[in-house]
């Protein structure tokens, strides 16, 4: 008999829970993860929309990386949200994926306002049976990407790499800034971002840019460039350490974010920041074990 074993969730980041969810549905079968975009709070509450751990493409990649042999992405609409946990188990679960078995989080809910939980689904499945994962870790504390979110966004990479398994990074086209960095000897690739990218805190990184087949290790800079004079948005800048001459405007690139070194800090003129960038890029060389 062909086994369908559906993993469900949200999936924003593909986190040390989520990556627990796929390895137990690979225990009952061949993999189809299940994932909804826009996240259902854009419906919703557009206002309070969550920022995002990663892009729907790479959430899809990294899916298939962790065990799923298909994912299938459901527009998640006011319509499609319409529905009573019992046609989202006909519709979704029986008619279009077949499900031999279902695989979720403790925490899940589904159907017309969330109405549908775990002890639901398992009562009233039909043809197939269900197992829940507690996302917590050996410590006991939820794993969560609200959870990871929070710790980016509060400059705690190092722990929110450890949650993820892997380093959290951002991607984007590399775009025209002031060309400061290059006027001063330290030329960085400035990136492009989606509005809902979750932007770690201010201050300075030690981590990888990635362009094409060329990875560099980086000193990465994220804030207003304060030292500075003039109002600018944050900008999320990196530059290629020991490396001259790159051209690397209008191509995609990415940053991975290992250790967050310093503060961002305003000085007292361009000599005392350019003695804290050597600093800052022999540490991160330092770190990078290089």
């Amino acid at each position: 008999m062909k086994t369908t074993s559906v993993a469900i969730g949200i999936f924003d980041g593909v986190h040390a829970g989520h990556q627990e969810i796929l390895a137990e549905a690979a225990r009952h079968g061949r993999v189809v993860a299940l994932t909804f975009y826009p996240h259902p709070t854009s419906i919703f509450a557009p206002e309070r929309t969550p920022t995002a751990l990663v892009s729907l493409d790479d959430r899809i990649a990294l899916l298939e990386e962790n065990g799923a042999a298909e994912v299938v992405v459901i527009e998640f609409t006011k319509e499609f949200a319409a529905k009573s946990p019992d046609e989202f188990i006909q519709d979704v679960l029986i008619k279009q994926l077949n499900a031999t078995h279902v695989t979720v989080g403790s925490n899940f809910t589904f159907g017309h306002k969330a109405a549908g939980n775990v002890e639901y689904l398992k009562e009233h499945a039909n043809g197939f049976e269900v197992s829940s994962v507690s996302l917590r870790e050996d410590r006991g504390s939820a794993i969560s990407s609200t959870r990871i979110r929070n710790l980016i966004v509060d400059g705690d990479i190092e722990r929110a790499n450890e949650l993820l398994t892997r380093p959290y990074s951002l991607a984007g086209p590399v775009v025209h800034g002031e060309k400061r960095g290059r006027e001063i000897g330290y030329p960085t690739a400035n990136i492009g971002l989606h509005e809902h990218a979750t932007i770690p805190a201010d201050g300075i990184y030690a981590g990888w840019l990635t362009v094409g087949e060329h990875r560099w290790a980086s000193a990465i800079s994220i804030g207003t460039n304060p030292t500075f004079p003039g109002v600018r948005g944050r900008q999320v800048e990196a530059y290629a350490i020991d490396q001259e001459g790159l051209d690397l405007y209008d191509q995609h690139a990415s940053i991975e974010f290992i250790v967050r070194l310093r503060d961002t800090l305003k000085f007292d003129g361009l000599e005392p920041l350019l003695i804290q960038m050597a600093k800052d890029c022999q540490e991160a060389k330092a770190v990078l074990s290089l």
